[in-house]
Formats: C-alpha cells, structure tokens, sequence
C-alpha cells in the first residue's frame, strides 16, 4: 500500500501546497483584521486551494509526458510518467477525481460565505472555479498550452497574487478594499519567482523540447535578471505597504523575511548550474509562505 501511494504523493508535489495557500493566509487575516472571519471559509478556501494546485501538478506531469518535456536531460526530480510508475491512463483518472473534488469543495466554500443569499455573487465565484480549472489544465495540456508560449508568469501573477488574496477577503466579507493591493502584488511577484526559478533550472531542455517559457524566451542572463527584479520588487511593494498602513510594530514582524529572501537573490546572483536554482526552489516557497504569515498574523496581534 505504502509503496503505491508513494509515486502519487510524489505527483501531488506536496511541497508546492504550503505557496498556494499563501493568499488565502493574507486575505483571511486582513479579514479578521477589519472584523470580519469565517472559520469555513477559510477551511474550505484551503481546502480547494490545495486541491486546485494538485490538479495543477497531476496536469503538468501528464502534458510535459504527452510532449516529451519530462526527458533525460530535465534537472529536476523524476516526475510521475516519466518514471513509469503511473501511466497515462491512471493519471487521467486522477485529474477527473481531482476535478470532481475541487467542484465538491467549490459548493461548500460558496455556501459557507454567501449561504442561500447573494445568487449573482455564488455564480461569479462558480464561474471563477471554472476557470481557475482551466488554468490549472491547460498549462501543459491540449494543442495550445499556454505554459508552453511563455504567458504562465502572468496566470501565476493573477490567480496565486490577486485572484487568490482579493477572492479570499470578499468569501469572508463580501467587499473589497484597496489596501489589499499592495500585499497582492507583492505575493504574485514572489510567487511569479517560483515559476521562474522552475523555468530556469528547466531552461535547456525546455528549449530542446519547444517548451517557450518566458525563461527559455529571454535566455540565461536577462531571466536571472528578471527574477531578481521579481524578488526586489515584491520587497519594495511590502516595504511601502507597512509605511503606509503602520499601527504598530507586530506589522513589522514580516521584515524577517527579508533575510532569507536578500540570500536567496545573492545565490541567483552567482549560481551557474541548474541544481543551484532547483536547491533555491523549497527556500523560496517556504520563504513565501512564511512572509504572507507574518505580514497576515503582524496585522492581527
């Protein structure tokens, strides 16, 4: 049983999931912050977060196999298919399951924020899970996969940065606040940073596989340049968020990320092997997740 289970946690890429949940940190804390929480909401917005972001990772293992992307020559770690472990038809399987799952949890996150009231606000949420479906499957699946064009930064930006943070906030209060945006861009930008950090490690054989990520794209030198870029502006943007909306010093409390993070762009800086950015891939992440606690939590101590 143990060993069967294995290659599928495997697939699950688990460690992505502590990311994905990253704006559903920020948008619950701000919430709280201004009075307004619903422990349901923010079960079942983790819930189907996660869920959204396995079905991201099966689909992924299943259209770089379908297009020869997962090869010899990929630098990170075997993936799925590629190992023979599952097969093509069983990972179908897994991404109906999963998709069945996320739809579950989509009616159960809706009714807890809105309950039988707000009908317009429910199918806007409904249709927002319909794409957020789609995105997850069509980066790497079918005959026009945007991941392979170069246009996954900016999905990544919108669903991981503004969708994930500003949806969140409304399920729990249904209104919106400007203040929200700062903390919102410089998610995405991180999280834009993961994708990146992937793609350049990936860099070589995703050019030899007619995989067109904006890494492949703008070659070696301008992508790191481009992630550093990322890394400082998301602490720029933070920077200027606690300036502008200081209560007291716990807001502050995020700021320790900033060390990990003026490591992790000094590493990018010099590194010259693809293993040096698949070793970067965790911190990075973690990082991530552990800024957007932080900057959540320092607003509600």
């Amino acid at each position: 049983m143990k060993e069967n289970l294995k290659p599928w946690l495997s697939a699950m890429r688990l460690r992505t999931l502590p990311l994905s949940v990253s704006g559903i940190i920020i948008g619950s804390c701000f919430a709280y912050y201004n009075g307004f929480f619903n422990w349901l909401v923010l079960i079942f917005a983790t819930l189907t977060t996660m869920a959204l972001q396995i079905l991201s990772n099966l689909a992924n293992d299943y259209g770089d196999s379908e297009k020869g992307t997962d090869n010899e020559h990929r630098v990170g770690p075997e993936r799925a298919i590629q190992s023979g472990k599952i097969t093509p038809d069983e990972m179908v399987e897994a991404i109906k399951i999963n998709v069945i799952t996320i739809a579950i949890l989509t009616f159960l996150l809706i009714y807890s924020a809105f309950g039988v009231y707000h009908f317009h606000y429910a199918l806007l949420f409904l249709a927002l899970s319909g794409l957020s479906i789609y995105a997850a499957l069509k980066y790497t699946i079918g005959d026009s996969p945007y991941g392979y064009k170069g246009k996954g930064d900016i999905y990544v930006f919108i669903f991981f940065g503004l969708l994930s943070v500003f949806g969140t906030y409304f399920l729990h209060t249904l209104t919106l606040d400007h203040f929200l945006f700062l903390p919102a861009i410089s998610l995405g930008f991180l999280s834009v940073g993961v994708l990146n950090l992937n793609n350049m490690r990936d860099i070589e054989s995703d050019a030899m596989s007619n995989k067109l990520t904006l890494a492949v794209k703008m070659g070696k030198k301008k992508s790191k340049i481009y992630h550093i870029s990322l890394i400082l502006s998301a602490i720029i943007i933070s920077l200027v968020f606690a300036i502008l909306y200081y209560t007291s010093p716990w807001n502050l409390l995020f700021l320790v990320t900033y060390i990990p993070l003026g490591i992790h762009i000094k590493t990018i800086a010099f590194a010259t092997h693809p293993d040096e950015y698949d070793n970067q891939l965790k911190i990075l992440a973690l990082t991530t997740f552990a800024f957007s606690l932080l900057l959540g939590i320092g607003y509600i101590l």
